[in-house]
């Protein structure tokens, strides 16, 4: 998961590739002109060299370098639009909010900072790369969020349309079974022999959505390991998904059958022929508040730990927790509302934030704790078991239609972005310094 976070992060081109035209030789090559800013060969190349392994790891077949060279620039281009918009916008990432941030990833993928800083360093990144990326991605983010998605709106009609249609695609997955048919390739085919092959595996297609039935189709017309057991595949964790289809089986709902996916053996077509799992039924919920200090270089975990504790033996001596957490929580928006965080599901928090959460009794004041998130106090108020599952549903289904909206939404954008822009594309490239 990590290598994915750290590819993501340095795909974006913009702090590693910048550090290293900085550093890098005397001379580096304009290849497009992007307002009063440009893109340059270094970067390019960086971004290719870090496309091409995601493009082969997904499967994707990789574009002719021509191509390859005018998509990957373009999309420099546009992360460069963003960029300058937002500072026009005066759009910017502190280090405490960037601080945050990567505890937040270390955490997700079971390291400390110092265990991350050294898978990084391991794999050639430096650590203030990585962190300047990953303050663009997040001013990227938050530049999309006010220009595009604070005008979305998703209304009860549309939430209960989607529900009707496409509900089964909204349940959590734990396994799936998958069907498989294969039209095989040479090791070095023509193009005849590839055009012929995508033909017939687009044939195939049409025919099983059009209702043929798809194990006497793989039976029939499969070069698969598994023809003659129509295609079937089996059970698969959710984990263990084969990386052609990795993506594609989080949404695919039971009987779709994807186009045809091209890979150096051939052309795979796949059907999602059962999904284990479901959304949970009756939940407990905590209603919780807390008081959040965060650290950083002038607050140190014992300082943390410390004021924290201060504040507990107030509370437990009777000052208000609401005041309390007002005048001193880190956690601004929970803070004006006296540190409450409302009513907490199982998976809502942190692991460690819903493990003490979890231990404590109703009115209780915990011991100062840490987290991705800084040191916290926290107090339960209420308890109660709930049916979550239509509530889910719903909030499943706004997401999913508020990212639809979105995309498109971000397209225009974008494009609105790109004509009003001044952007010179160079063949040849001038020569400047850095």
């Amino acid at each position: 998961m990590l290598t994915w976070v750290v590819a993501g992060l340095l795909g974006l081109g913009l702090g590693a590739a910048g550090s290293r035209v900085a550093a890098g030789e005397p001379l580096d090559s304009i290849v497009a002109v992007v307002n009063n800013d440009v893109v340059v060969q270094s970067e390019l190349t960086h971004e290719i060299s870090v496309t091409v392994p995601q493009l082969q790891q997904q499967g994707t077949p990789v574009p002719p370098p021509e191509q390859l060279r005018k998509q990957v620039l373009e999309r420099l281009i546009l992360k460069r639009l963003q960029q300058q918009r937002a500072r026009q916008l005066g759009i910017k990432v502190d280090d405490a909010a960037l601080t945050t941030a990567i505890q937040g990833i270390a955490s997700r993928n079971g390291l400390t900072i110092e265990e991350l800083k050294a898978t990084l360093e391991s794999g050639q990144v430096r650590f203030e790369d990585f962190r300047e990326d990953t303050r663009m991605q997040i001013i990227t983010a938050r530049l999309q969020s006010q220009e595009v998605m604070s005008g979305i709106q998703v209304t009860d009609q549309e939430i209960a349309r989607f529900l009707e249609k496409e509900k089964g695609k909204l349940m959590p997955r734990e396994q799936v079974r998958l069907q498989h048919i294969l039209i095989a390739l040479p090791d070095q085919p023509s193009p005849p022999q590839v055009e012929a092959a995508q033909t017939k595996a687009k044939q195939l297609v049409a025919k099983l959505r059009g209702g043929a039935d798809f194990a006497a189709v793989a039976a029939a017309s499969s070069e698969g390991r598994t023809a003659l057991e129509g295609g079937d595949l089996g059970w698969f964790e959710m984990a263990a998904v084969p990386s052609l289809v990795a993506d594609r089986a989080q949404t695919m709902a039971k009987g779709d059958i994807t186009d045809p996916i091209r890979t150096p053996t051939g052309f795979n077509i796949i059907r999602m022929a059962d999904i284990k799992g479901g959304l949970p039924g009756n939940v407990t919920q905590s209603k919780a508040r807390h008081i959040l200090v965060r650290t950083s270089e002038m607050v140190s975990d014992a300082d943390a730990k410390t004021r924290l504790g201060q504040l507990r033996s107030r509370i437990v001596g009777g000052d208000d927790f609401a005041n309390l957490a007002r005048a001193h929580s880190d956690d601004t928006g929970s803070a004006l509302k006296g540190g409450e965080l409302g009513w907490v599901s199982p998976g809502d928090t942190v692991p460690e934030f819903e493990k003490v959460m979890g231990a404590l009794a109703i009115g209780e004041v915990s011991e100062p704790f840490k987290s991705a998130f800084g040191w916290h106090l926290m107090q339960v108020q209420e308890r109660r078991t709930q049916d979550t599952t239509e509530e889910l549903l719903r909030i499943k289904a706004r997401e999913a239609i508020q990212r639809r909206k979105g995309d498109e939404a971000t397209d225009a954008w974008l494009k609105r972005l790109r004509d009003e822009a001044y952007v010179e594309v160079r063949q040849d490239g001038a020569r400047v310094k850095p």
